[in-house]
């Protein structure tokens, strides 16, 4: 994965992303939201925003940063927050690779369909640890490589696709925790079939 293939391959979803992939995502977007269990006054991030489909869920007390890599799923998202009056939000162009935030910024961060996207995941995770401040939570939503079965064949017919699918199909579990000096404290399935996993860290820096 490159920022090249990411911005090309999401240039294509942007017009049609709702209708593929909002329906069947939206009961991740609304248990994200809700394991966040934002307070008044919070400071949250939200990585990949995308086209702006989990933003009418959070609560209106709390203030979110939403980034994204793509600028035309931004325009998508820009959309939403007009059409919501979303006045909480704001939208940046950025690569969560090199976030422009100072340390310990946000009291949380939300995670929605990147981790497989991103082409450093490590990079990623350094930074969203830096951002959030001591005791913050950081929340992942993402699909992860299943060991057998009907799905893990699947997997592996479309991981030389990477690139033009604009995300890994095979990504494990286990190699992804890894990468974080982040605390676990939940670990959920989500979505159709529990496919998809919710991952809960807490900040201990």
């Amino acid at each position: 994965m490159d920022q090249q293939a990411i911005t090309a391959a999401y240039r294509r979803y942007a017009p049609v992303y709702d209708i593929l992939f909002g329906p069947v995502f939206e009961p991740g977007r609304r248990r994200l939201v809700q394991a966040l269990n934002c307070r008044p006054g919070e400071e949250v991030l939200e990585v990949g925003v995308g086209t702006g489909l989990s933003l009418r869920h959070y609560p209106r007390y709390a203030r979110v940063t939403g980034i994204d890599l793509s600028p035309h799923m931004l325009a998508r998202a820009s959309i939403q927050v007009q059409r919501h009056d979303l006045r909480n939000v704001a939208l940046m162009a950025m690569d969560v690779q090199r976030l422009s935030f100072p340390d310990a910024s946000f009291d949380k961060v939300s995670v929605l369909y990147v981790a497989s996207v991103v082409p450093d995941p490590a990079v990623m995770m350094q930074e969203l640890e830096r951002v959030c401040r001591p005791g913050g939570e950081v929340v992942v939503v993402n699909h992860f490589t299943r060991s057998n079965g009907f799905a893990s064949r699947i997997e592996r017919s479309l991981a030389p696709l990477a690139r033009s699918l604009g995300f890994r199909p095979l990504f494990p579990l286990d190699a992804f925790i890894g990468l974080t000096h982040l605390e676990l404290t939940e670990t959920t399935p989500v979505n159709a079939f529990g496919y998809w996993t919710l991952l809960r860290f807490r900040n201990r820096a």
